[in-house]
């Protein structure tokens, strides 16, 4: 009956230090974890380092910023950083055609109005690979594609499909945004 009553204390001695040791580095784990908002996301790519290399890379990534801009909450200097990484990716002569100051002005008019509306960007899906359409124009390659964005209005869903037209550049071979459209007109 001893050794029983040893070797019951033993296994639930063992069981207490087992269950001690995976708490302690459970809760350490836990306090070392960092949430990154999608707002803190887009902004920690470096696009000097990390440029998207592809034109549908490019359009996901814009799409992302596109989503903050219209559905998270963020502060006038994110707003600010968001709207400069969207020029970042634009081509020089759309950006020419947009001076900050004013497209900051433009963007939070548009933001402010869709949130008017209490639309919501559910999601958004960029063309396929295969469907990018590559050409040169003018000695220049250039791609096309689609983005179509899946907006909630009220209990009601829609569509937005746009149509992106990017240049290759010269100098980096970075996929720059030379202009875009709507491609259907969906009330939105």
């Amino acid at each position: 009956m001893g050794k029983i009553k040893g070797v019951v204390i033993a296994v639930i001695l063992v069981a207490l230090v087992g269950g001690f040791y995976f708490y302690v580095s459970n809760v350490g784990e836990k306090d070392n974890e960092v949430v990154v908002s999608a707002v803190q996301n887009v902004l920690l790519r470096n696009l000097e380092n990390d440029y998207p290399a592809t034109p549908k890379e490019l359009i996901k990534y814009y799409g992302d910023i596109t989503k903050c801009l219209y559905n998270e909450s963020y502060s006038d200097e994110q707003l600010e950083q968001m709207a400069d990484k969207m020029l970042a990716l634009y081509d020089d002569e759309l950006a020419a055609n947009n001076p900050r100051e004013q497209y900051l002005a433009g963007l939070k008019e548009d933001i402010q109005e869709f949130s008017n509306k209490n639309y919501t960007i559910i999601s958004y899906t960029t063309s396929s690979s295969t469907d990018v359409e590559e050409y040169t124009h003018d000695g220049r390659k250039c791609a096309s594609l689609y983005c179509t964005y899946s907006i909630k209005t009220g209990a009601d869903y829609v569509s937005s499909k746009q149509i992106f037209i990017l240049r290759k550049e010269s100098g980096t071979g970075h996929w720059k945004i030379l202009g875009f459209d709507i491609a259907n007109e969906s009330g939105v």
